[in-house]
């Protein structure tokens, strides 16, 4: 089963990463700083999809933040959407100096296009120790079409 994820794998995307904020303002022909911004954060928030028999599973990994700060949708057509914000806890404190900031704040977010077999009425999402796990379960497969008989009448 291959899913569209939005954001991985567009060469498009690896160019645009590169360019300053304001080579982007300059270019006519380059996409919106928020366009950019939203591309940034679904390419820094890694997946693993899985598929099982009934279901599929969808593994992201949330260090640090609380459910309430994870927010799981479904859009119009079938698309699973993940979005969030990571916040420093100590942003605040200003005698606070940073030597070095590896982790990434600010908002994430994923979008996956869900296969025509998904039942997107059942949908759980569980966070534990840092590990969303999205499950969609499967609709059942159509009952195969039984041949119909027709009686002839004599007229």
């Amino acid at each position: 089963m291959d899913f569209k994820i939005f954001g991985f794998g567009d060469p498009f995307f690896s160019d645009m990463f590169d360019a300053s904020d304001h080579e982007v303002e300059k270019s006519v022909n380059t996409p919106s700083k928020r366009y950019v911004r939203d591309a940034k954060a679904m390419a820094a928030t890694p997946a693993d999809i899985k598929e099982y028999p009934d279901s599929f599973v969808f593994v992201l990994d949330m260090p640090g933040l609380k459910s309430e700060e994870i927010k799981v949708q479904v859009e119009d057509n079938n698309v699973l959407v993940v979005t969030g914000m990571r916040r420093r806890k100590d942003e605040k404190e200003k005698e606070v100096k940073y030597l070095r900031m590896e982790r990434r704040i600010g908002k994430f977010m994923r979008k996956f296009v869900l296969p025509e077999n998904a039942n997107i009425d059942a949908i759980s999402a569980v966070c534990v120790d840092g590990v969303l796990t999205i499950t969609v379960q499967k609709l059942p497969p159509p009952e195969p079409k039984k041949p119909r008989t027709i009686q002839v009448h004599i007229g």
